[in-house]
């Protein structure tokens, strides 16, 4: 003969627990009579069928006719006189849930305005306190299935990950600005996510963004982006990696030998990238008309320039030792014959 359930009740020791079944498993067995202990900041809900009836609010209840309606009506205890009926009873818990803790668990993709194509991880915290407990149980346990404290949570996780990715889309902002608009983006979510959570009897407290993080592919996607904007004059920088290269040359089998020919080439591609990259700079409403653009082109001033601090260099170069004479002297000879076409 199943055993009888005299006194249900449920202490949660951890504090964590938003709701506990009783039995585990399986419908119990309760008489008219027992005992039903509801401690503060708990709801005990009388569950059967697939459907929340009853329910007992906090302090000591005996099970009577009169104080389950729903659920004697569904029975027929009132007529039969039938002192046993089966049921499930889930222990909610009322208190407000703080540092609940979400995050994506894949990342999202989203469209940026600076760099194309983005991938982010978002992580953060939320509160919220069950309202409705026969609600919560009908929605929650009755059409979700959900009856562990765990289940629930990535229940609703998932619901705060796809309200976050729906309002990201529609603010359509960098990564590189988001973290100036975490306070915004926390109150845009809450008031996307309220209804849902309120759907299933639970009042969204509030909600905080920690963290919204690029994945290793877009924040080398960032790095780079920063690198060209620190690089600043890109012909400078050419001609110091061509120096760069020039030195490492020397160190190398063959010495300086072939450290002359990195250098020209270093220095000519420095040039070329330099000029190109200005020139795709350029918006074409800045533009002036082409009578009177100064002139750039091979045997203007820029041109001059750029030969002359490669001369410069090389005088650096002789001095400090890093170069022999006969490199110099030839590599000199070349620049200065090239600068004497250009009228230089």
């Amino acid at each position: 003969m199943p055993r009888v359930i005299d006194v249900i009740e449920f202490m949660d020791e951890t504090g964590e627990e938003m709701v506990h079944r009783i039995p585990e498993r399986g419908p119990g067995d309760f008489r008219i009579g027992s005992q039903v202990i509801v401690r503060e900041s708990q709801a005990a809900v009388f569950f059967r069928d697939g459907k929340a009836y009853d329910v007992f609010g906090p302090g000591r209840h005996t099970i009577t006719t009169a104080n389950l309606p729903l659920l004697s009506g569904l029975l027929g205890l009132a007529t039969r006189g039938r002192p046993i009926f089966q049921a499930e009873v889930y222990f909610v818990s009322t208190r407000q849930f703080l540092d609940q803790k979400w995050g994506t668990p894949e990342p999202i993709t989203l469209r940026d305005s600076d760099l194309g194509m983005v991938r982010l991880r978002a992580f953060g915290t939320y509160a919220m306190q069950i309202k409705d407990p026969q609600l919560f149980v009908n929605r929650i346990v009755g059409t979700q299935g959900f009856y562990e404290t765990r289940q629930i949570e990535g229940f609703l996780r998932g619901i705060i990950v796809s309200k976050l990715t729906d309002l990201l889309g529609e603010i359509g902002k960098s990564i590189l600005d988001l973290p100036a608009l975490f306070e915004e983006i926390g109150a845009g979510l809450k008031a996307k996510a309220q209804d849902d959570f309120a759907a299933v009897g639970i009042d969204l407290r509030a909600i905080y963004i920690n963290s919204i993080s690029p994945t290793e592919e877009t924040a080398k996607a960032i790095e780079e982006r920063a690198a060209m904007g620190a690089i600043g004059d890109m012909q400078r920088y050419m001609q110091f990696q061509a120096a760069r290269a020039m030195r490492d040359a020397a160190q190398q089998p063959g010495g300086v030998a072939g450290a002359g020919v990195g250098l020209g080439a270093g220095v000519g591609m420095g040039a070329a990238m330099a000029q190109m990259m200005a020139q795709s700079m350029q918006q074409p409403a800045q533009q002036q008309p082409a009578q009177q653009q100064p002139q750039t082109q091979s045997g203007g001033v820029t041109d001059i320039a750029k030969i002359q601090e490669v001369l410069d260099n090389l005088d650096m170069r002789l001095a400090a030792g890093e170069i022999s004479e006969e490199t110099y002297n030839r590599l000199y000879a070349k620049w200065e014959a090239k600068l004497k076409e250009l009228g230089g």
